[in-house]
């Protein structure tokens, strides 16, 4: 039977059955004992991993393992600069930010300035421009200064070149273009970047947990293959979903559909009138039709956001979700809920930013501890 939705590291069609998608990629649903174990390690459990925002992994609890016996891990993720920051860009480097306070670990974030190029998301003028207000906004999320370190890939690729080389020497094309659906009209340069992504999961001889989409893990399976052939661990993920767009359950949000997205620089007015007018409903076309038959929870946008991203108190939630299911509540009272928790998070996120951006930012990739250690060697993956 074929599936009818579809997940690439570029693209994601559909409605995506998860289960069928942990089963297609071969990783595992986090189950309740490792959200536990996860919290009695991390000493408070947090709303992403309590409501099955991030859901899935490998090599999860390996990592806790590592944690408890002292060995430690370490953090990477990064974005690709194709365009202004949306909420769902953002919410993996908050997760990230717990994750790095609760463990104390190092964070590594890659701008894939040179991959946007590549697929042709614009010229090197409008990606530089991109990478560099990407960067402001995940300066904004408040990491670590002295543990994190920003790069980008075109100005740290000298630093990168020798792990790259010896990366690239362990795959061949043919697993290359099975893994990736490369075909005789990719150009080179994308059939030679997961190597050049794959190279910080080498940073530390410790094991790397990668937060991010699941669309992404198709990296890190190839990665699996070769780290212990170099003589590192296997690189560990932990799997979010995708945040629908306003318009519909389908898909995932997307910066080149800025009226189905929450963009970091919308102003309240336009979140609220984005809200209001396009977010999709699962209530019904009428009101005393709604109030008969309630609203369907699993499709409709304001409640998945809320529930998944936004409304923090369990009981809260709860009521909101008896009240619109039932009828009592009606679209626009959630919609109402879900405008002013989006403006009071980018109110205080564009505030941060505001602040201290630009002194976060010059940490994170040049001046902080863990920058300068980083500007300082050259990767080499027989050290």
């Amino acid at each position: 039977m074929q599936e009818d939705f579809e997940v690439t590291p570029w693209d994601v069609e559909g409605n995506v059955d998860y289960r069928k998608l942990v089963e297609k990629f071969g990783t595992k649903i986090i189950t309740d004992e490792l959200k536990k174990e996860m919290k009695k390690h991390a000493g408070g459990d947090h709303m992403y991993l309590r409501r099955n925002y991030f859901f899935s992994h490998r090599d999860l609890d390996r990592v806790l393992e590592d944690h408890s016996k002292d060995d430690g891990f370490f953090l990477y993720t990064g974005i690709g600069p194709s365009g202004p920051m949306h909420i769902g860009h953002i919410i993996p480097f908050y997760f990230s930010k717990w994750l790095q306070k609760k463990f104390d670990v190092n964070l590594y974030i890659q701008v894939t300035d040179d991959e946007r190029y590549w697929t042709g998301d614009g010229t090197t003028g409008e990606i530089d421009s991109y990478a560099e207000q990407n960067i402001m906004d995940i300066a904004a999320v408040g990491l670590d200064p002295d543990r994190t370190f920003v790069f980008k890939n075109k100005e740290y690729m000298g630093n990168m070149y020798e792990a790259a080389v010896k990366i690239s020497e362990k795959i061949n094309f043919s697993v290359a273009s099975s893994v990736f659906g490369f075909n005789s009209s990719t150009n080179i340069g994308m059939i030679f970047y997961p190597a050049v992504q794959m190279i910080p999961t080498f940073f530390e001889k410790k094991r790397c947990l990668i937060p991010a989409a699941i669309d992404q893990d198709t990296y890190w399976r190839a990665q699996r293959d070769i780290a212990e052939k170099l003589g590192y661990h296997k690189a560990a993920q932990i799997h979010s979903k995708f945040i629908p767009a306003l318009t519909g359950p389908e898909g995932k949000m997307s910066s080149s559909k800025p009226r189905s997205a929450i963009m970091l620089d919308d102003s309240p007015e336009e979140v609220r009138k984005k809200v209001m007018e396009k977010a999709y409903s699962g209530g019904q076309i009428t009101k005393e039709e709604h109030r008969k038959k309630g609203a369907d929870l699993s499709v409709d946008v304001a409640y998945q956001w809320l529930k998944n991203l936004f409304m923090e108190d369990d009981d809260r939630l709860e009521e909101i979700g008896r009240r619109y299911n039932s009828g009592e509540m009606l679209t626009g009272e959630i919609k109402k809920i879900l405008v002013e928790k989006l403006n009071n998070f980018l109110e205080e996120h564009r505030k941060r930013k505001e602040e201290n951006g630009e002194e976060l930012k010059r940490k994170m990739m040049y001046e902080g501890e863990l920058a300068e250690r980083m500007w300082n060697r050259k990767i080499d993956l027989d050290q």
